[in-house]
């Protein structure tokens, strides 16, 4: 069975600026792995490739056995990959439920509805005709799930999710990613929080100088080696 991501001696820039050397990465279905590094070793620079964003000039990328080449930012939600972005990007002329719905516009099939989302994240459907920026940083996370969940994915990439929000927003938004990937959505967890990671992941990929230098399984005897890889 082929994995759902697969990033084989990927090399991306930024422009004349070499950020990933040879990254290899693979999350199979319905896989939890935690991306981790300390800042600039390039672990968003692996989610704009996929993305099309930074130049993929060797090695490959596939999503579900099919190979992008030359990777565009519509490609891997078409193939079911999506992405709960750093600074989550909510798109400022438009409600929560228009933003919602943007997720929904591939029209891939999945059990993820609008209706769902609101079960989820009873605020967004109490504010579901606010504008999306007007939302707390917190509920704007949840907007930005909730986007990426509409678009049914096999695979969820969640860069950084809980950076700058508040302890009991952290605590409902891990209960949510574990629930999804116990019904059977694959997760990328881009994070520097070791206690998110280690409740959230069952494998780490870590990540120096723009390539994959440690992987393992996430557990109690790994909080060690997984702290390592991030002090500075």
């Amino acid at each position: 069975m082929k994995p759902l991501l697969e990033l084989s001696n990927v090399n991306a820039f930024y422009g004349a600026a070499h950020v990933l050397h040879d990254m290899c990465l693979s999350i199979e279905a319905g896989e939890r792995v935690g991306l981790i590094g300390r800042n600039g070793v390039g672990k968003t620079t692996v989610v704009n490739t996929i993305l099309g964003v930074a130049r993929l000039r060797g090695g490959t990328i596939s999503i579900d056995g099919q190979t992008l080449s030359r990777p565009r930012a519509y490609q891997p939600a078409q193939l079911g990959v999506t992405v709960v972005p750093q600074g989550r990007c909510i798109v400022a002329n438009l409600t929560v439920e228009e933003n919602l719905l943007l997720g929904a516009a591939i029209r891939r099939k999945g059990p993820w509805t609008i209706s769902r989302i609101y079960e989820l994240f009873p605020i967004l459907k109490e504010r579901s005709h606010t504008p999306g920026t007007a939302l707390s940083g917190g509920q704007q996370q949840m907007l930005a799930v909730g986007r990426a969940l509409m678009s049914n994915p096999g695979l969820v990439l969640l860069d950084e999710p809980t950076e700058g929000l508040a302890p009991v927003i952290v605590d409902q938004l891990v209960d949510i990613f574990r629930m999804v990937a116990d019904e059977g959505t694959a997760l990328l967890l881009i994070e520097q929080n070791m206690s998110l990671v280690m409740r959230v992941a069952g494998r780490y990929v870590a990540m120096a100088k723009g390539s994959a230098v440690a992987e393992g399984k996430v557990d109690a005897n790994s909080l060690e080696q997984l702290h390592r890889h991030i002090a500075v």
